[in-house]
């Protein structure tokens, strides 16, 4: 059997500019964290007394004799790019609900290339890992994603991601542990109950942006980019939390207006609740319309929020520094 663990991302500056069909016209930017939640694949060998040649177990159980039946696309797409026609048993679990904007399916795609190469005996590096699961969610599925989420869950930690057309490259953040300690313990995360499917949100902010009718937004989230650069950079510990909540908020706005699927009424009420009762800032995680939102609350006003949000469910986030790894072999 063979374990990976592939840790799950939030992205707080620059989302939308991580789209080909902008950052292959126009440099992109964003800031962003694998955090401390997880999606785990397990895989083994399947005997030669089942009816079945694969076990495919997610939200559903797939008995298949033929990869040309599996329905999983993730699994049957990575499968055929690595060549893997070997009876197998596919396992695959989350700690936290899938179509929630934490990149969940770029994570399981990053986390079941890793484990692929592992049973062929192969050690392949971040990039190589993050590049690839692009190619499979972008060119074999076709799916309309953005290019941040793999490499976030293939190489962990608190990063500046630079997307151009000739290539795709990870910078960490340098951030004090004075204020990476601030970030992680002023960072509340809820559960708006909400679920969707990201590739329907992002029909309508793809095609605004193809047609370059998101640019001047986008520019403008490209600055906000830069300008929290500086922040985590310059700024004194005592002004971090306030300036850095300013530029989620600007930034949150700036997103909204990318595509009229991004926030709902439910979504705002949820904001606008939260900075009511003390939260400095805050952003929705991914695509929008649903998942998990993130504020960032000074810690005497924290119990205020969750009393404010006591309707939905918190998550413990914190920033994670290792990517994609195997954990458990034993053939």
């Amino acid at each position: 059997m063979i374990i990976s663990r592939t840790p799950l991302r939030v992205s707080f500056f620059g989302g939308g500019t991580d789209y080909p069909d902008f950052y292959l016209r126009s440099e992109g930017k964003v800031i962003g964290t694998a955090i401390n939640k997880f999606v785990y694949v397990s895989l083994s060998k399947n005997g030669e007394f089942f009816d079945y040649k694969t076990r495919i177990s997610y939200r559903v159980t797939e008995l298949v004799n033929k990869k040309s039946d599996i329905k999983h696309p993730s699994v049957k797409a990575c499968l055929d790019f690595l060549n893997v026609d070997e009876p197998l048993d596919i396992n695959i679990f989350s700690d936290l609900p899938a179509k929630t904007g934490l990149g969940s399916s770029s994570a399981f795609t990053v986390g079941f290339l890793n484990a692929l190469y592992a049973l062929k005996g192969k050690i392949v590096n971040p990039k190589q890992l993050a590049e690839e699961a692009c190619h499979v969610e972008q060119k074999i599925i076709k799916e309309n994603v953005g290019s941040q989420d793999q490499f976030h869950s293939s190489f962990g930690g608190f990063n500046e991601i630079v997307f151009n057309k000739d290539s795709i490259n990870v910078n960490p953040i340098p951030i004090s542990n004075e204020k990476k300690n601030l970030l992680n313990c002023s960072w509340l995360m809820f559960y708006t109950g909400l679920t969707r499917f990201a590739d329907k949100i992002l029909n309508e902010q793809i095609s605004k942006t193809k047609s370059k009718v998101n640019d001047e937004n986008l520019i403008r989230m490209l600055e906000i980019e830069e300008e929290a650069k500086r922040v985590i950079s310059d700024t004194s510990n005592k002004e971090f939390l306030k300036e850095l909540s300013s530029l989620l908020n600007k930034s949150w706005n700036l997103k909204r207006s990318l595509s009229s699927k991004v926030s709902n009424n439910k979504i705002d009420q949820i904001y606008d609740l939260a900075l009511k009762n003390g939260a400095l800032g805050g952003k929705l995680s991914g695509a929008g319309s649903g998942g998990f939102v993130s504020f960032l609350v000074p810690k005497t006003k924290q119990n205020r929020v969750r009393s404010a949000l006591s309707s939905l469910k918190e998550v413990n986030c914190q920033i994670y520094e290792r990517g994609s790894s195997i954990i458990f072999i034993d053939k």
